[in-house]
């Protein structure tokens, strides 16, 4: 199974990004992990069909209503599956 890999960068900490993300993808099926980084960028790991993916990437683009995302760096890269989506801290 092909896994997503984010580097969501702006104004995402403290802001409820993470759980913002973490509801969504609940809603449409993805499954995966959410975390903050040190540096201020939010790190998403996410696993789904083609258009679950396509989706979830336009709610880490919108992110809460306090946020503001300048920048997403994705990659894809081959993992073993996740079981549900959670937030690491």
């Amino acid at each position: 199974m092909l896994t997503y890999h984010f580097i969501i960068k702006g104004k995402v900490q403290g802001v409820g990004y993470r759980i913002t993300a973490q509801l969504n993808a609940i809603k449409i099926g993805v499954t995966g992990t959410i975390k903050n980084l040190d540096n201020g960028d939010v790190e998403v790991f996410a696993q789904g069909s083609e258009i679950q993916i396509e989706v979830f990437k336009k709610y880490l683009h919108t992110g809460s209503c306090f946020s503001k995302t300048t920048d997403i760096i994705e990659e894809i890269l081959e993992m073993e599956k996740f079981n549900n989506f959670t937030t690491i801290y």
